[in-house]
């Protein structure tokens, strides 16, 4: 069971991470090492080429991460993204992008993950991470 709930997160979304509720991002399901994030369309996420840009692609992966160490944690404000890496692997349709996220370790200092993004069900990027857990008081 996820020690965060949906609505609880989606609250963190809309009060502490002003660039995730901007876009429109909403957390849509999560449980225990587990999340599913969605980034609505807008046209204004486009690049040249037609294409949504990796930016939000990036930033929509990395709040997936977030979600997924917050359901093994529950709310832990300080546990920050100490590692990145991302690859793109097709041009995303101009539809809604989803983020299915999971945890790969969960260790006392560091949580690992990684996240598929998908558009009209095909996968357009593949991220993974760590993030720093902070110390327990």
């Amino acid at each position: 069971m996820s020690k965060i709930s949906v609505k609880a997160f989606n609250e963190i979304i809309r009060t502490e991470l002003p660039w995730a509720d901007e876009v429109g991002m909403v957390l849509e399901s999560i449980e225990a090492g587990k999340a599913v994030l969605k980034l609505p369309f807008k046209a204004n996420s486009l690049r040249p080429g037609g294409t949504i840009a990796g930016p939000h692609m990036m930033a929509l992966s990395d709040a997936c991460m977030y979600a997924v160490v917050l359901s093994l944690l529950g709310e832990a404000k300080l546990a920050v993204t100490t590692s990145f890496n991302v690859n793109f692997l097709r041009k995303p349709g101009e539809t809604d992008l989803f983020a299915e996220g999971k945890i790969i370790k969960l260790g006392k200092r560091l949580a690992i993950s990684e996240v598929s993004v998908f558009s009209d069900g095909n996968i357009v990027s593949h991220a993974t991470g760590t993030y720093s857990i902070p110390p327990r008081t």
